[in-house]
């Protein structure tokens, strides 16, 4: 059974353009930064209320989320759930 919704996640080309646009919009202060290696990819992540934003930027050409990225265009990626144990 599904608990509740972890966090959702989106591609973007520019993680820092992205990080100021959603900033203005949702006027959030705290951000977490990281960078993946193994999966090729920056992450930046913030709270909107109780919600997790997650925007996903490619490192390398051969990344998924480039790969996402050059198929779909920028846009949700994922919705990720927290299962019950």
């Amino acid at each position: 059974m599904i608990e509740s919704l972890d966090h959702i996640g989106i591609a973007v080309k520019d993680i820092e353009e992205s990080i100021d646009l959603y900033k203005k919009v949702f006027e959030f202060t705290d951000l977490h930064r990281e960078r993946v290696e193994e999966q090729m990819v920056e992450i930046a992540s913030f709270l909107v209320g109780d919600v997790k934003i997650e925007l996903t930027a490619a490192t390398g050409d051969d990344s998924p989320i480039a790969k996402f990225i050059a198929k779909r265009g920028e846009g949700i990626h994922h919705i990720a759930l927290n299962q019950m144990m």
